[in-house]
């Protein structure tokens, strides 16, 4: 650990590999199977809890969480009056320059790809994968068991419930709110939120109705709600969503 400076008060697990040149800052904690790549900078009062793989160049905000476990391995510690929580967890796999700023927590079972940007106080659950180049803003919540393409660009306060996918190059405005729950608890239904295909457009506080389909390149305008499938490159607006026009052909998306 020649290359790695501590602040005051660190806990750092002996199982902990650095592979470079590191800094972790005062107060933070490092438990269990973690590997931390070169130049990765940990601020303070950071918890990581392994396994958890840092991939190169990362930065990791102040108290920001990474492998928190989900709630049945919690119970089990419990149960148990368990001292290392981090037993059986799954990996938290973290790709190369990624920038997790203050206050983020991230589950258990996460992949994160290279490039990823989130705001503050993110909020990430079990069982979710967010391409390369996505950038999440500060206080949205991925609730879990989710996946978010590459490319992907979600402003601050926006909710996505468990079971969805987002594919690449989606634009999700702020305060977008996706649904998985049709009948809010009063029978039962299988949780399905939404489909929002390649390029598509949310804007700004429109909510999608569970199990709903945004097609390809189509656009939600500002305070709708979605009620029903999308058609690709059709644009909708207002309560319920109706089509008011197509997107024009001269409004093209990168196809990386």
């Amino acid at each position: 650990m020649l290359n790695v400076r501590f602040g005051e008060g660190v806990c750092v697990d002996k199982r902990v590999r650095f592979l470079g040149k590191c800094f972790v800052g005062e107060h933070s904690v490092i438990l269990g199977e973690v590997e931390v790549g070169n130049g990765v900078w940990i601020g303070r009062n950071v918890t990581i809890l392994g396994p958890v793989r840092l991939g190169a160049k990362c930065f990791v905000g102040d108290g920001v969480i990474l492998g928190f476990p989900c709630k049945r391995k919690l119970l089990s510690a419990l149960d148990n009056l368990s001292c290392e929580i981090d037993v059986d967890k799954s990996l938290v796999e973290v790709g190369s320059e990624v920038i997790l700023r203050s206050g983020c927590v991230v589950y258990e079972d996460v992949r994160i790809g290279d490039r990823v940007e989130f705001g503050h106080h993110v909020l990430v659950r079990e069982k979710t994968e967010i391409g390369e180049g996505t950038k999440v803003g500060t206080n949205t919540v991925i609730d879990g068991f989710s996946k978010v393409g590459r490319r992907v660009s979600i402003q601050s306060n926006v909710y996505i419930p468990l079971n969805t996918v987002i594919e690449d190059h989606v634009f999700l405005g702020p305060n977008v709110v996706l649904t998985n729950d049709k009948y809010l608890m009063r029978v039962d239904y299988e949780l399905k939120g939404p489909v929002i295909r390649r390029g598509a457009s949310v804007g700004a506080n429109a909510t999608v109705l569970p199990g709903v389909e945004i097609g390809v390149e189509a656009v939600v305008g500002a305070g709708a709600v979605v009620t029903k499938d999308v058609p690709p490159k059709v644009i909708v607006a207002g309560v319920p969503a109706r089509k008011i026009g197509e997107v024009p052909e001269d409004w093209h998306l990168p196809m990386a």
